[in-house]
């Protein structure tokens, strides 16, 4: 379903861009976007790290105290005995479908504006360091287990793991071998684990 829609996406965001071209239009990214991509609160916080800041606390908070929440970690433990005990799978699975767009079009907003540049292929490099985030931060691949906390303690690592290729001047090409077997060890782990308790 990702992979279908997001090129479906991606085809008419394509066609979209050449009429624009064609038409003679330059994309500019809005000034408000600007601001709250790159900006900073009283010259010193960035607009960006506050925004992360709170929405990270309403997810913890909703993942761990709502009753939402306790149905998506019970909808990827196990599917069945949540269909089996009355649950609505396809709504809870629709809900987070719908809101993990919204947050990654929030995202894709403030990469923009911290970049100045719009393009739809902006964000394709940080797609491999995303999941190494989530997974690094304890998340199974199971499904049924982590949490957001975890991700967010992911991806500080990773920005370090960054920090270190960069001072090293590592090539991209490094960094995606340093992430993905990052995410191949932990899934060996995880497996691993389950295959014990089994």
């Amino acid at each position: 379903m990702t992979l279908g829609m997001g090129l479906v996406v991606t085809g008419v965001l394509n066609v979209y861009a050449q009429q624009t071209v064609a038409a003679g239009a330059v994309p500019v990214v809005p000034d408000v976007i600007r601001q709250l991509g790159a900006g900073r609160l009283v010259g010193i916080v960035p607009n960006s790290l506050v925004l992360w800041t709170l929405l990270g606390v309403v997810i913890i908070v909703g993942l761990k105290r709502s009753g939402y929440g306790r149905l998506l970690y019970a909808t990827g433990n196990n599917r069945i005995a949540c269909r089996l005990a009355g649950v609505r799978v396809w709504q809870v699975l629709l809900v987070t479908y719908a809101v993990a767009g919204l947050l990654s079009a929030l995202g894709g907003i403030l990469l923009s504006g911290t970049t100045n540049v719009a393009d739809r292929g902006l964000a394709e490099p940080y797609l491999l360091p995303s999941v190494a985030a989530v997974v690094i931060g304890g998340t199974s691949v199971f499904g049924g287990a982590g949490g957001y906390s975890g991700t967010m303690l992911g991806a500080l690592i990773l920005t370090i793991v960054a920090g270190l290729l960069v001072v090293v001047h590592a090539p991209a090409a490094i960094g995606q071998i340093v992430y993905g077997g990052i995410i191949l060890v932990v899934a060996a782990a995880y497996s691993r684990v389950v295959n014990e308790q089994t």
